[in-house]
C-alpha cells in the first residue's frame, strides 16, 4: 500500500467511527425524547381522569 493510500483508510476509518458515534447519541436523544413524551401524555390523561 501507498502512503497516500494508507493515510486515506485511516481517514475513512476516523469519519466511520465519527459518524457511529454521532448516531448512536442521536438515537440516545431521540429515545429520551419519546420517553419524556410518553410521560407528559401519561400525566395529560392523568389529569384529565381526575377533572
Amino acid at each position: 500500500m501507498t502512503t497516500t493510500a494508507k493515510i486515506g483508510a485511516a481517514l475513512m476509518l476516523l469519519l466511520a467511527l465519527s459518524s457511529c458515534g454521532n448516531t448512536i447519541r442521536g438515537v440516545g436523544r431521540d429515545t429520551a425524547n419519546a420517553v419524556n413524551a410518553t410521560q407528559d401524555a401519561g400525566r395529560s390523561v392523568d389529569r384529565a381522569a381526575r377533572r
